[in-house]
Parts: C-alpha cells; structure tokens; sequence
C-alpha cells in the first residue's frame, strides 16, 4: 500500500467537487440535450476514495442536486434523461458506499495487524540499554516491509560477567518464517551470552542451536562482539556478515575483516571449518557501528552504493542516539523511497570518549 503523499491528500478530498463543477460547466456550455448529466455520477465515484460514508452520500445528494438545478436552466425538468441521471448517480453513490464500508473494514484490520505487529517486534527486539557496562549504545531499524514494521534483521546487547556483548544479524528471506529464525537465535544469544566464557564458544553454542532448528535453505549471517571490561579493545566472530565499520576519534575508519571467512548460521558444513575469533583495538573516542547488508547495499537512483565511509562525519553528534537517526535519514535520503531491505544499526560508543 503506497502512503499518499500531501499533494494527494490535498487534491483527492477536493476532486469530487472538481468534477462535478467541470460537468456542470461543459453541460451548459453545449446545445441542450447532449447529455452529460450522468457524467455527474463521477463525483459521489471519486467521493468513495476517502473520507467517511456520510461524506460520500452527501456528495452524492450534491450530485442529484446539480442535475436537478441544470435541468431546471435548460428548461429540461421532467425530460426522461434527467430521471435516468439522477438514478444513474443513486447507483453509484450506493457502489461507493459499499467501497467506503469495504475500505474502513480493511484499514480497520490493517491497522490491527500493524499493532499486532509492533508488539511482536517489541518483543522480539527488545529495547537495548542506552548504557551497556562502559558503553553507551544506540540502535536504528528500518524494516523494508512498511505497513508490519517488522522484517528479519535482529540485534542484542548483552552486559555478561566482565564484558559487554553484542550481536547482529541478518535472516535469509522474510516474512513469518524469517522473523521466527530471528527468535531462535536471539533466544540462543541471550541465553549463551551469560553461560559461555568465551567468545568462540558462544558461537559454537549458537552454530549449534541453528543447525539444530533450521530447516530448508534458510541461514543467518551474524556477528559477534565482545568488549571486556576495562579493556581497551573489541573482539569480533563473523558468521558471514558485513564486516564492522571502527571510526577513530581523529576521524579516520577502518572496517575489520576475518582473518578467514565463515559460513552463515544454518549452513552446517559436515568438518567445516568455525570462524576464528578476531581483536582490533577500540579506545574512548572510538566508535563502533554495526549494520546489517540493507545498509551497505542500499542503492540510489543511478544504482550507487550507499557511501556508508564517507559518512562518518555524521556520527559527530554527542548525542548517539542523535548521532544514529542522522545517519538512518541520510540512509533514505540516499535510496530515495523505500528501502529494498530491512535495515539495522548498533552503534557503540566507549562512554569516557
């Protein structure tokens, strides 16, 4: 469903009445007789677009009205034609009140599945802490499916016993079955962060529980944080997923790769090889953005990638999570409509920086 944009607001209340008035000047502009005066059922047509019931049959009394009054100045009152155009305007001012009843009943229940649906996304992703041990943290999502808000992108921060977790990912496919594997593993995180001690056995544990639920072709690419307490780095395992974006405090940027690349979540290859944790530094003033591929790969219209380096500069703000909605606008600014694919953000900041 397209959200009407404020041209259209303005001019689809109003058409009703347009065309009724370009009728009514046509009708007594030509010889008498020529016959326009059905095409004044137009109105009460266009009426059942928006507005309520009541507003669609008062148009179409107008309607009958115009009819009346026309017939009246050519002298035609009582003439055979203007009975079958009034009755010709009572047939579908009865049509569009039966689209106006049809449309309320859908907007009713869209707007029922859409609130269905943001209860779900709250549970499923819920609300991560704006401070995280000695982070303070911010997160954006954008879901590609407008009207549910809600799509197959996950993330979780997970404060565990001496260091601060984070994980982000990224369902293959969408729909219900998209947002189901996003339960399963975030379920597994939140349940592992706090048992494993390592961050390589956290993704065993998680590999596993997807191997163990998933069925079909579905898969999940993933990454992994971790930032110890005190420390003064960020270890990273990469299950197939863009590689983080590190902005130092002088501006420049790095983004992380694997030392090898792995497999996705859910491709469970008989001796396949685990990714292999990874560390690079992350002192105060650095920041750390975490993105699903809707970000890196979201196009223009001349078909460019989204520049997500050379928009750093826009995560300036003290504010992170002032700093993340800047970027989320320039990110739909740059797609210029609707994104093609969810899209997610977790943006760490150290708080001493």
């Amino acid at each position: 469903m397209n959200v009407p944009t404020s041209r259209d607001g303005r001019v689809l209340p109003a058409l009703p009445y347009y065309v009724m008035a370009l009728v009514a000047v046509v009708e007594l502009a030509t010889p008498s007789g020529f016959g326009l005066m059905p095409l004044m059922s137009l109105g009460p047509a266009f009426a059942g677009l928006v507005g309520s019931k009541r507003r669609t049959a008062r148009i179409g009394a107008l309607a009958v009205l115009l009819c009346v009054m026309l017939a009246a100045c050519e002298g035609e009152l009582g003439r055979r034609r203007v009975y079958i155009a009034s009755i010709s305007i009572a047939g579908v001012t009865a049509a569009g009140l039966l689209a106006v009843a049809l449309r309320q009943r859908r907007d009713a229940e869209l707007a029922s599945v859409r609130s269905i649906a943001e209860v779900a996304q709250r549970v499923l992703l819920r609300p991560v802490p704006r401070v995280a041990g000695e982070l303070r943290v911010a997160v954006s999502y954008t879901s590609a499916v407008a009207q549910a808000r809600i799509g197959g992108d996950l993330y979780e921060v997970v404060v565990a016993a001496g260091a601060t977790r984070a994980l982000i990912g990224d369902v293959q496919g969408k729909g219900l079955e998209a947002v189901e594997t996003a339960a399963l593993v975030l379920g597994a995180f939140r349940e592992a962060a706090h048992d494993e001690p390592e961050l390589a056995g956290l993704g065993r544990r998680l590999a596993r529980a997807v191997d163990r639920e998933l069925e079909g072709e579905r898969f999940v690419s993933a990454l992994l944080v971790e930032v110890p307490a005190g420390g003064r780095h960020v270890r990273f395992l990469n299950f197939g997923h863009p590689a983080p974006l590190i902005v130092r405090a002088d501006g420049s940027t790095l983004f992380p790769e694997p030392p090898a690349y792995a497999l996705p979540l859910g491709i469970g290859v008989e001796g396949g090889e685990q990714p292999a944790p990874y560390s690079v530094d992350f002192a105060p003033g650095d920041q750390l953005l975490l993105y699903t591929d809707g970000v890196s790969e979201a196009r223009d219209g001349a078909g460019d990638f989204y520049p997500l380096a050379d928009r750093v500069a826009l995560l300036k703000d003290p504010d992170a999570e002032a700093a993340i909605e800047r970027l989320r606008t320039d990110l739909v600014d740059h797609a210029k409509g609707p994104l093609h694919d969810d899209a997610a953000m977790l943006l760490l900041r150290h708080r001493q920086g």
